[in-house]
């Protein structure tokens, strides 16, 4: 899955005793920037760890220290055996199936998770945390399914087989994707394996890490996308004589959403100058007003803007986040707390989700009026060079269709759907991980629904010559065009140029182009 790029990516990234930011993340997590921990995480990280182990030979029991786990918790393991029972932790947690998980994702797991072993409230030995930065540094993926996470009490499974692979055992790919035994892969890098020690295994498998992960990674995806849905409708409004009147500010300050206005702006700048919009700029022109995936994009828009900015509020707090349990306090207590549970995560990904899905619909809905000859305004049916014997651009929006079908099935939530589990004992779960993957195959839908109304939009575009379009318009298609994506004329084998067109859309060129003329949009 192609995924847009980073701004100014740091080839090394610092994890401190502060949150990381979503740059940062994505800097580790896509662009392979190197990992290490800061003096400060080091001191607070060692200076923790002596209350874990003054706890370890304690008689009183302590969760995970010297007790079993989940439903197991009055279990009291003896202290010959408490090494042992972190090691077998990982190993029956590490129980995932399916799919490898992404490599980018799998980064962003390990790299959270390093990251709230930075803030010293874990118990972790520094030696433990060291080994997560050398693997992220090294390029080394743990192999991670997709199957396993209920996304309470931390991504448990997906977090299992990464400890694994730091504990030497299990899978992992290389830096060049080279599926090796993670022992191989640790002696080749110079890593030497951890011998977990009380407290370790639980510290690294309780977290939200893999749903925030995903979290970053959509949101950083849906700041392009949303603006570059922009640019699609601001093209499918000029292709189809619409007016751009009803962008205008003071009309959207009656309604005062930021995501809104913003959208709105975005509109005005891009069909501005338009010498198609010009055209039809008179008394012939007897339409009153537009229809509604027209005339509504920034309301629609704008709504799923206002959507990831709550979304990246909560990111932003869980980004600031100590989540494990137990957790060792600021005063040196050791406390069992619910702040594994994914609830505040999972949430917000499936609000996105429903967001996506709406985007999507609005955008096939625009390209839908290009192929219909009652709806297009002059154009011929379905865009086609010769219609009847051509079919133009009737196919890729059955294409369309068939993806905001599927965007509307995964905008069902997945954190209403709890199934208990480890004998009743976690009886209510968030199922975020499920929530982020779904999360991310919508996004990915919402790249090729853009697409394909970009290019049918620049077809209609071409078709309305001799009329100029807008600058910004006109320069994203010249930017298809330039990339042999060809305009009107006899049917051809369109799947390749789908394809293309989604790259410029998922890379970011589609939206350089437009700024290319307008500026910096928002």
């Amino acid at each position: 899955m192609s995924r847009l790029p980073a701004t100014q990516t740091p080839t090394e990234v610092t994890v401190d005793v502060g949150p990381l930011t979503p740059a940062e993340v994505i800097a580790v997590a896509r662009h392979g920037a190197g990992v290490r921990l800061s003096e400060a995480a080091a001191e607070g990280i060692t200076a923790t760890r002596r209350i874990i182990e003054d706890l370890a030979s304690d008689t009183q029991p302590h969760y995970g220290i010297s007790t079993g786990f989940g439903a197991l918790a009055t279990t009291s393991i003896p202290s010959e055996k408490r090494a042992q029972l972190q090691r077998s932790l990982i190993r029956s947690h590490a129980a995932g199936s399916g799919p490898e998980v992404e490599r980018e994702v799998v980064r962003a797991l390990m790299l959270l998770r390093l990251s709230t072993l930075a803030t010293g409230r874990t118990g972790v030995r520094l030696e433990t945390a060291q080994v997560y930065a050398d693997l992220l540094t090294a390029g080394i993926t743990p192999v991670v399914r997709e199957h396993g996470s209920l996304g309470c009490s931390g991504d448990l499974a997906p977090l299992a087989h990464c400890a694994l692979a730091v504990m030497g055992e299990g899978e992992v790919r290389d830096a060049e994707g080279t599926l090796l035994s993670a022992a191989d892969a640790l002696a080749a890098a110079g890593i030497t394996p951890v011998e977990l020690a009380e407290k370790e295994g639980l510290a690294l498998i309780n977290g939200t890490d893999g749903m925030l992960g995903m979290l970053l990674m959509a949101l950083h995806d849906l700041d392009t996308l949303l603006t570059t849905a922009d640019i699609a409708a601001a093209m499918s409004v000029e292709g189809q004589l619409g007016t751009d009147d009803v962008f205008a500010a003071d009309l959207h300050e009656l309604r005062p959403h930021p995501g809104q206005g913003a959208s709105a702006a975005n509109l005005r700048r891009i069909m501005a100058d338009s010498g198609i919009r010009e055209s039809h700029r008179t008394e012939a022109c007897t339409r009153v007003q537009d229809a509604y995936s027209l005339r509504c994009s920034p309301q629609v828009h704008g709504s799923a803007r206002d959507t990831c900015d709550h979304a990246a509020l909560v990111a932003g707090r869980e980004l600031a986040a100590a989540i494990d349990n137990p957790v060792v306090t600021l005063d040196g207590r050791v406390e069992s707390n619910g702040n594994f549970h994914g609830a505040p995560v999972a949430h917000v990904l499936d609000f996105l989700a429903i967001v996506v899905a709406d985007v999507a619909s609005i955008a096939e809905r625009r390209t839908d009026r290009f192929l219909d000859i009652a709806r297009n305004h002059g154009l011929p049916p379905f865009l086609a060079d010769d219609p009847g014997t051509d079919s133009g651009h009737m196919i890729a929006q059955y294409t369309q269709a068939a993806i905001v079908a599927e965007l509307k099935r995964l905008a069902t939530p997945a954190s209403v759907d709890s199934i208990p589990s480890s004998a009743m004992q976690e009886d209510h779960v968030s199922m975020g991980w499920g929530a982020a993957r779904k999360l991310r195959r919508s996004v990915d839908g919402l790249a090729r629904v853009l697409a394909v109304e970009i290019l049918t939009a620049a077809r209609a575009l071409d078709l309305r010559a001799p009329l100029t379009p807008a600058p910004a318009t006109a320069a994203v298609v010249k930017l298809l065009r330039d990339n042999g994506i060809q305009g009107p004329g006899p049917d051809r084998y369109l799947s390749p140029e789908i394809e293309a067109t989604v790259e410029l859309v998922l890379d970011g060129q589609v939206r350089a182009a437009a700024e290319s003329s307008t500026g910096p949009l928002l």
